[in-house]
């Protein structure tokens, strides 16, 4: 793990470009009402989006996140975080390894790590990541992860295993179960298709950080 600890914000919001579309949004405007309603961190997640399009969209988003003094980390494309200035990279178990990322961003970047299994949280523990995200915790249909649900036990286990590093904990996560989420021994939660709900989403992030006090 990356020596040290690094204090996250309770609440990891993730402009996901595909969720945001389905919910009639464009993700920069997503990420403005984020960054209004207070989120912090806001993750950039492009699954589909060519390389070009893909850096046009973090270099707007940070330049939205610059004035409020919030962190921008992209999903899988370390090379994109690098070029864009991000604070560092969130990779799968498919990605870059957590150990290329380091290499390539510096000892400064955020670098997060899913995880879905014990055995990857233990793996884990020898790479230089700043957090491990463990998940699905519950059923999400916003993000295919091809994992079943790993319930809280994990999430426990997880925050016993990588301690004093955080762990993010992701997928079916909603407004209601955030705090025992939190109660389970996770830093921080991430959500998608959550944020999205009620069509206001920086009403939503404000109700996610009342939550999470």
């Amino acid at each position: 793990m990356q020596p040290g600890t690094r204090t996250l914000p309770r609440l990891h919001a993730i402009v996901d470009v595909d969720a945001a579309a389905r919910a009639g949004w464009r993700p920069y405007d997503l990420a403005m009402a984020l960054l209004d309603g207070g989120a912090t961190l806001l993750q950039v997640r492009a699954k589909q989006l060519a390389s070009a399009p893909f850096l046009e969209l973090c270099d707007r988003v940070l330049s939205l996140a610059h004035p409020y003094g919030a962190a921008v980390i992209v999903n899988d494309r370390a090379d994109l975080a690098l070029m864009s200035g991000a604070a560092g990279v969130h990779v799968g178990q498919d990605d870059l390894p957590p150990r290329k990322a380091r290499d390539l961003l510096g000892p400064g970047a955020i670098v997060g790590y899913s995880t879905h299994t014990l055995r990857q949280i233990e793996q884990s523990l020898v790479e230089p990541v700043t957090y491990v995200a463990v998940g699905p915790v519950f059923h999400t249909a916003t993000k295919d992860t091809g994992h079943h649900a790993v319930g809280l036990a994990l999430v426990s286990e997880a925050a016993r295993l990588v301690h004093p590093n955080p762990v993010v904990a992701i997928g079916g996560i909603t407004l209601e179960t955030a705090a025992q989420v939190i109660a389970a021994g996770a830093a921080s939660v991430a959500v998608i298709g959550d944020v999205l709900v009620g069509g206001d989403p920086a009403s939503r992030v404000r109700a996610y950080l009342r939550a999470l006090t």
